[in-house]
């Protein structure tokens, strides 16, 4: 039964970042599809593209946080299974309602919910889990103060130039802008899927002789941290989260591109930047911070620069609401899914 378990695990881990795709495509491409620089169909296809290519990019800290958010030695297939449908679950409610929560937190929450359901708090990595709370928070202030300096620089930089000349430079760079955000995008989140399919590993050959561990299944560390994960992890995390993007979500593109502050492309480039500089920065240090809170922030930071009331304060302060319920909400789903596991003699 493990077996089967581990094959289901791994679908649906696949399946979420799918979803995961189309819920955060809108994080990459509102921008770009509010100001006009792409029609949606074309942002999608250009997203998909550079959320694929960051398998050439980066390395494997962001999975190894993931994997390491709870003690695998401690838990069972069953308890990252009931995180996985959780995380699945209020990802879809939250694209439903066209808000644009964070899949990374989904994740980190029913992952860790359903491991507190089986073993207690003392099988939570509570380090990890902080560091990645805190960002619910960081992210999108980081993103803020980032995106008003580097606004603020352009605006010094090109004031004696000709504004429709810049529009069509800035048009240009908004490609450039958003397709560095969507390298980010693929590096961060699609990590996050290997996370947890290296730990669904690392759980079922827990108690096998490292030299008997097929090839489809060995994972590498090197100073204690993941190294290596087998390429067809790799190759259909990224592939299914391109796939994901490729489907769109516009219901959370509508939010993403126009409810919280009017764009023009000058305003996509400083936003779209800010949120790559930090997503490049964090995965350097193995963070998995939120892409939504990223460039939410980011948004926020040029509606600044403008004046302090063209930010949509009101739609922020709901966005924010979702963002700090979607943690505990994760972790109480997956609880409940674990419970009735029990319930039902299946753990």
């Amino acid at each position: 039964m493990d077996f089967t378990i581990l094959i289901a695990i791994i679908i649906l881990a696949l399946i979420f970042d799918v979803i995961n795709g189309f819920h955060d495509a809108a994080n990459s491409i509102a921008t770009v599809v509010s100001t006009k620089v792409l029609t949606p169909l074309q942002a999608v296809i250009w997203a998909a593209f550079f959320n694929f290519a960051a398998y050439a990019i980066f390395e494997l800290r962001i999975a190894d946080t993931i994997a390491k958010v709870v003690d695998t030695q401690s838990i069972n297939l069953q308890v990252i299974l009931a995180g996985i449908i959780a995380a699945i679950i209020w990802n879809l409610i939250t694209w439903y309602l066209g808000i644009p929560s964070s899949s990374s937190h989904t994740l980190v929450g029913g992952f860790a919910g359903a491991a507190i359901a089986y073993a207690g708090w003392d099988v939570v990595h509570s380090g990890k889990i902080m560091k990645i709370a805190a960002f619910i928070f960081l992210a999108p202030m980081l993103g803020m103060l980032l995106s008003y300096m580097i606004s603020i620089a352009l605006l010094w930089i090109f004031k004696n130039f000709n504004p429709f000349r810049l529009k069509r430079w800035f048009k240009i760079g908004q490609l450039a802008s958003s397709a560095m955000f969507s390298l980010g995008h693929g590096g961060n989140d699609a990590q996050k899927v290997m996370g947890i399919i290296s730990a669904a590993l690392l759980v079922y050959f827990k108690a096998a002789d490292p030299a008997t561990i097929p090839d489809w299944a060995k994972i590498t560390s090197v100073a204690g941290k993941i190294h290596t994960i087998p390429l067809w992890i790799v190759y259909s995390c990224y592939l299914a989260i391109s796939a994901g993007t490729l489907m769109g979500g516009w219901r959370i593109i509508r939010t993403m591109g126009g409810k919280i502050t009017k764009l023009t492309p000058f305003e996509g480039v400083a936003a779209e930047g800010a949120g790559a500089m930090l997503l490049f920065g964090t995965e350097a240090f193995g963070i998995p911070v939120s892409t939504t809170h990223t460039i939410t922030g980011a948004i926020m930071g040029v509606g600044i620069t403008k004046r302090v009331s063209a930010v949509r304060w009101g739609v922020t302060r709901s966005l924010l609401f979702a963002w700090v319920l979607t943690i505990p909400v994760s972790m109480g789903i997956a609880a409940t899914i674990f419970f009735i596991f029990k319930i039902i003699n299946f753990v």
